[in-house]
């Protein structure tokens, strides 16, 4: 097999040669098998120990060797241990070739040869399967959040997209999923509001042991990333947000949004006509036919007519805008000025309220990131590179406080609902209970409270939003005070929200409706 290398190479296994321009370079044999193993594997991070046995056949050399070798084949492809920009080198993990590799000859398939494909893996959450898969590596862990639908599978079918994926791959380890009713993941009854799929993201980076990692999210993915860092700071390393939005309708104070009407007629055209030939010119203005016939492969196989409605109402309804000036990962945000999706103005808007946030607007009409995957790649790769550690961090959460004889009951009933439920106290010994979102706490409370006849009857609760540390039993401050107050004023058995835990629970399907006093009552 003759494998097309960047800069003019030829790789033949056969003959056991590379070749530049029909002329032989030089390389001795074991650098030679060193390569042919990097660029074999190229999907992944090679450690020096797999080198050596499957160079050296298990016999004991050092890793000096290793290193050498290595040197040799920078040197043959005209690459160095400066640049990197053939064979990278993942300090304590090993290396990772990380050039274009095509397959020559008539046998090769229209998209050049195609890395083995890592297996598609799967972790169990809210008690659905959600798919995902780890490519690339490094010390950077990366979860991509991607737009409305993905397909693991089918993704690596387009080149593109394959150099998109395998660029960030070259950055650190690629985490990718689909969410929960899409591509390879479970279907569950109905369509689940924001907060609740930003569980598959908790899920997934525990499934592939990553305590924390840059979130990098593209359209629909930006908000959950937001508010992923909004709930969860001790996990986001950083923030790389690509042609989103803050919220997705028009308002008086966010014009630059469709409106509903819009919004609408857009999504009745598609779901009626399923023409995701034409959806992918509109979204990628750059993409040719065999994108355009990957696209509507991989949007047919990753959801049907009646999800992709269901998804695009409860997007409608996605509003993060509160959340924004309590991110504290760093962020850049990128945005194509042509983007006829989503207008520039939208990252904009993000960028001025999330501290510290920059902006980079990019020439272009493609909403997709991978219409130009290496003007998008360029930026990201020095932002993630020089990241920071992560510190002591203070996460907005969901504050449940319960009044009434009933009241240590449900909040015992509250800590066994799961992981996310977590006891603290404020100062003065108050107890209370905090949970990642509005949605998961109401959630919570209507089961406990709906229980009959028991003491759990004979209690009120209240939900507030409150910023706290991520650390300690102790919590304090404005929010963590209103919920407590919220719950002394609510009627036996009901449930008061406050107004910005309200916001929140927009799309999550819980209706409201406000109390004598204006405070906002979940109604059962």
């Amino acid at each position: 097999m003759v494998l097309i290398l960047a800069g003019g190479l030829e790789l033949d296994e056969t003959l056991f040669e590379l070749q530049r321009d029909g002329h032989v370079v030089p390389l001795e044999p074991q650098a030679f098998d060193v390569l042919v193993h990097l660029v074999a594997h190229r999907d992944r991070v090679v450690t020096k120990e797999e080198l050596m046995d499957a160079v050296w056949g298990g016999r004991f050399v050092s890793e000096t060797a290793v290193t050498s070798r290595i040197k040799q084949v920078r040197r043959a492809l005209g690459d160095d241990g400066r640049a990197q920009a053939l064979v990278r080198t993942v300090h304590g993990r090993g290396y990772r070739f990380v050039g274009t590799v095509e397959e020559a000859g008539p046998e090769a398939g229209a998209g050049g040869a195609a890395a083995p494909r890592p297996p598609i893996r799967y972790t169990v959450t809210d008690g659905l399967h959600v798919a995902y898969q780890v490519t690339g590596g490094g010390p950077v862990d990366l979860v991509l959040i991607s737009g409305f639908v993905s397909h693991l599978d089918i993704d690596w079918d387009d080149p593109r997209h394959v150099r998109f994926l395998d660029g960030l791959g070259a950055m650190g380890r690629l985490i990718r999923f689909d969410k929960r009713g899409t591509g390879m993941s479970d279907r569950p009854a109905g369509v689940p509001d924001l907060e609740t799929r930003m569980h598959d993201v908790l899920a997934v980076m525990a499934a592939a042991a990553s305590d924390s990692a840059v979130l990098v999210g593209y359209s629909e993915g930006v908000p959950m990333a937001l508010l992923m860092a909004a709930l969860h700071p001790e996990r986001v390393r950083g923030l790389v947000l690509y042609g989103g939005y803050a919220r997705r309708t028009r308002a008086p104070d966010y014009p630059w949004a469709k409106t509903d009407e819009e919004r609408r007629a857009y999504v009745e055209h598609l779901v009626t006509a399923w023409d995701w030939a034409a959806d992918a010119r509109l979204r990628c203005p750059s993409a040719d036919l065999a994108m355009q016939r990957w696209w509507e492969r991989r949007m047919s196989a990753a959801a049907t007519p009646t999800t992709v409605r269901a998804l695009m109402d409860m997007n409608a309804l996605v509003d993060v805008r509160d959340l924004l000036p309590s991110i504290t990962a760093p962020a850049l945000l990128l945005h194509r000025t042509g983007d006829e999706m989503f207008d520039p103005q939208e990252s904009r808007y993000i960028a001025e309220r999330v501290p510290g946030a920059q902006l980079r607007l990019l020439d272009g009409r493609d909403h997709l990131p991978w219409g130009d995957a290496d003007q998008v790649l360029e930026v990201i790769d020095p932002f993630v590179r020089t990241l920071p550690e992560l510190g002591g961090h203070r996460a907005l959460a969901a504050v449940v406080a319960v009044a009434g004889a009933g009241a240590e009951d449900v909040r015992t009933a509250l800590s066994g609902t799961g992981p996310g439920a977590r006891p603290r106290s404020r100062s003065d010994g108050t107890p209370v209970v905090l949970f990642d979102g509005p949605a998961t706490a109401v959630r919570a409370l209507r089961r406990v409270l709906g229980r009959a006849p028991t003491a759990e009857g004979s209690a009120a609760a209240g939900v507030a939003i409150a910023e706290v540390s991520v650390a300690g039993d102790e919590v304090g401050g404005p929010g963590v005070d209103e919920s407590v107050e919220l719950a002394a004023a609510a009627e036996t058995g009901s449930i008061l929200v406050s107004s910005a835990a309200a916001v929140l629970l927009s799309g999550s399907g819980i209706s409201l409706r406000p109390d004598a006093q204006g405070s906002r009552v979940v109604a059962g």
